[in-house]
């Protein structure tokens, strides 16, 4: 998982977006770059923040609301759009639940942590995820699972020690006199290489004034060879966990506080 690491809003994206945290988005906001138009962008900066952030505007600034939001673990500090300071409240959004993974943030998490969101989903295990959850979560991670006798799962040489060897985050579940382990580790990073194309590989515009090069179709080969290792998979039956999620809002309006209501 990568560090925080303070971003300018010209360079701000719904995925390293997810690098920072509260205090860096002030920051970004108090020391803007000098060529940026934040006022023509500040809505489209908002949206970008809000994928991995609560955000919220304080339109009432008194003490007993602003306590309010400092109860719900929200951050507040000062956002200079349009010659004008704005106080706002911001939180980062927590990755607690399966429904909470996204291809954005996905890459932004440990083994660990994934495996403990894994965990959350009512014990149910690997198979009790939906496909599009599966697809998420291995776009960023390699993930093998194997079901065994308890008396098996640690039996040495076997699957269970050769993962944890090279590294894979190891999640058991039990499931009776069985237990189902899912193994985890986080797909290296692919740096494509910059290469000069030959002119029977690419297509040159015929414009002097561009050097854009569009590269054919049969250039690269999308053609992967991945090893699998074989081992006795037992399964007693399928398993499936139904989700049903329904997460706290956070959003304040100024209308919906009164100096006696006790809730958020």
């Amino acid at each position: 998982m990568k560090e925080s690491k303070t971003r300018t809003l010209r360079g701000l994206t719904k995925g390293n977006v997810w690098d920072l945290q509260e205090t860096d988005i002030f920051m970004m906001w108090a020391k803007p770059d000098k060529d940026d138009a934040v006022a023509e962008h500040a809505q489209h900066y908002l949206d970008v923040i809000s994928a991995a952030f609560y955000l919220e505007e304080i339109k009432v600034d008194k003490p007993e609301i602003l306590k309010k939001y400092e109860d719900r673990g929200m951050r507040i500090g000062i956002i200079h759009i349009k010659d004008k300071d704005q106080k706002w409240a911001i939180k980062k959004r927590p990755i607690n639940h399966v429904t909470d993974l996204t291809y954005e943030n996905i890459h932004h998490i440990s083994a660990a942590k994934l495996l403990e969101v894994i965990d959350r989903n009512f014990g149910g295990g690997w198979d009790s995820l939906n496909q599009s959850i599966k697809d998420i979560i291995e776009s960023g991670f390699d993930i093998s699972t194997t079901t065994l006798p308890k008396d098996r799962l640690h039996k040495p040489g076997g699957l269970y020690e050769i993962k944890v060897n090279d590294g894979y985050e190891v999640l058991e579940i039990v499931k009776g006199g069985w237990v189902e382990a899912i193994f985890a580790k986080v797909k290296p990073a692919i740096i494509k290489p910059r290469v000069k194309l030959d002119d029977d590989f690419c297509d040159r515009s015929t414009n002097d004034d561009e050097d854009d090069v569009e590269v054919k179709d049969d250039y690269y080969s999308n053609d992967e060879e991945e090893d699998v290792l074989d081992d006795e998979i037992l399964t007693e039956e399928s398993y499936r966990t139904t989700v049903e999620e329904d997460p706290d809002a956070l959003s304040l309006d100024a209308a919906d506080i009164s100096d006696g209501d006790d809730e958020y």
